[in-house]
């Protein structure tokens, strides 16, 4: 239904003789995109599955005589569930360094497992994010109209593939429901060999309250009863797996700036509500403000990611409580925006327009703001 928009950046690349490590959160489509290129350029691609027995054993001999014979008439291979095969990243290094040309695209259920075959793979590999459907991805099957109509069920359900399917507001909740109960923390109970999940998901609900405002890890350790230092390790932890990220504060080393700070927001607005299992419609919410920043500023990130813009992203706040939502810092241009749900009027803070008075404000409103996230 969907063209995804990392599907002609991957491809673009397919001449490079490179290792193409495709990272993303459960279900947000990695193996599906696979498959749509896979199908695209199938005479000239290989298809590893490893969680197949039998690849495991084509690949065990690792010398270049058993690759060079197994990728006879491929110049592309692909490897979903990589993290199954042992020693997989010796492996695909010894493919890459000897066999040319060839490009090959490793993608699996693991996010850690793939990040941790790229370490041997240093100055080999190319690394792609995927994400839940941007709005740029939604466009192609809705006009005008119809994304002003879906706007509400984006801030409230967030943007999963699998919710294009369903088409009730019971079902989609219960598909996040279940989406965070089975899949969401997979990897790290995994990867930390955690046996209660509780502890994460009391985090992520505290910091589901606390979208757009500073978070302090020690406070945070001292509502959950966990050290200052196990809260920072599960905030990594669930940033790498794409559930929440971070932004810290932008500073020109202004004495009233405010730079020690974080602030932490959710990829996913459904993923967010479905954590305090509030999905009442925006007319009786309370915090239509934080969905609205927190769905912009993903859908930013989406639009910069899959355009390739290398930008920096921070929040800009001094300690007189003057604050911007979102710097992007691109080589030494400054982008300030700010995300309003109402407003069509808004002053650029003082302090700001001293500081930076080369810098580029915008608005962000409810009239304007396809056009920021490429929709």
């Amino acid at each position: 239904m969907f063209n995804r928009k990392l599907q002609e950046i991957m491809e673009s690349n397919f001449s490079k003789q490179k290792v193409a490590l495709l990272l993303g959160a459960r279900r947000v489509g990695k193996t599906e995109l696979l498959e749509t290129i896979y199908e695209k350029h199938k005479a000239t691609t290989l298809w590893l599955n490893g969680e197949d027995a039998d690849t495991a054993t084509l690949l065990e001999n690792r010398t270049e005589a058993n690759y060079r014979k197994l990728l006879q008439g491929y110049n592309l291979l692909f490897i979903d569930e990589a993290q199954f095969i042992p020693d997989i990243a010796r492996k695909v290094k010894l493919m890459i360094d000897t066999i040319k040309p060839l490009h090959i695209v490793i993608t699996g259920s693991s996010a850690f497992d793939i990040v941790q075959m790229g370490e041997p793979l240093v100055g080999r590999t190319i690394t792609y994010n995927m994400y839940p459907l941007a709005q740029m991805e939604w466009k192609q099957a809705e006009n005008l109209l119809q994304t002003k109509q879906n706007l509400d069920d984006r801030l409230i359900y967030g943007s999963y593939p699998e919710l294009s399917k369903i088409d009730t507001s019971e079902q989609k909740a219960a598909y996040l429901r279940e989406l965070i109960n089975t899949y969401l923390l997979k990897d790290i109970l995994m990867f930390e060999n955690i046996k209660n999940s509780q502890k994460l998901k009391d985090l992520l609900v505290l910091i589901a309250y606390q979208v757009g405002n500073e978070v302090s890890p020690h406070e945070l350790g001292k509502q959950l009863g966990m050290s200052k230092n196990t809260v920072e390790r599960y905030l990594d932890l669930l940033s790498k797996v794409f559930v929440i990220y971070s932004r810290s504060g932008y500073s020109s080393n202004l004495r009233k700036e405010v730079v020690k700070s974080k602030r932490w927001y959710f990829v996913d607005n459904g993923i967010r509500n479905g954590l305090i299992n509030d999905f009442r419609p925006l007319a009786i919410r309370n915090d239509i403000g934080p969905l609205w920043e927190q769905y912009i500023l993903a859908e930013r990130i989406k639009y910069n990611s899959y355009k390739q813009n290398a930008v920096e992203n921070y929040f800009w706040r001094t300690y007189d409580q003057q604050e911007i939502d979102l710097i992007e810092v691109k080589d030494t241009n400054l982008l300030a925006i700010e995300c309003k749900w109402k407003d069509d009027k808004y002053k650029i803070p003082t302090a700001f327009a001293k500081a930076y008075p080369d810098a580029t404000f915008q608005l962000i409103n409810q009239g304007n703001y396809l056009e920021w996230i490429g929709g």
